[in-house]
């Protein structure tokens, strides 16, 4: 699903649109710290913009493309650890722990 025209700028990092947190972590994963750095400087540059465009439509009916979007910044929070402090995908000292989240807030 497309971004929001207002957010096309964004459109180059929409494989990061993924509606669940397990796809969210694979994506992380699976990335480069030099992919997740340039999605996190793009999508972090637009994130209050985005929270003022969801926030002024119903959240129990977003459209698609605002989802999209709404899912974009999702995976901006999955990668700020990362990016911020960490400075790698995985968590530090962390071994073959894991969380399974079992509710999406917002799907």
């Amino acid at each position: 699903m497309p971004l929001p025209a207002e957010f096309s700028d964004l459109e180059l990092y929409a494989a990061w649109a993924l509606p669940t947190e397990p796809e969210r972590y694979a994506k992380r994963l699976a990335s480069s710290m030099e992919e997740m750095q340039a999605f996190y400087d793009a999508a972090f540059a637009r994130l209050e913009d985005a929270i003022a465009y969801c926030d002024a439509l119903p959240w129990d009916d977003l459209p698609g493309d605002a989802r999209s979007l709404l899912h974009l910044m999702q995976s901006l929070v999955m990668v700020s650890f990362p990016v911020e402090v960490w400075k790698q995908a995985r968590v530090p000292d962390s071994g073959a722990a894991y969380l399974d989240l079992v509710v999406e807030p917002v799907v």
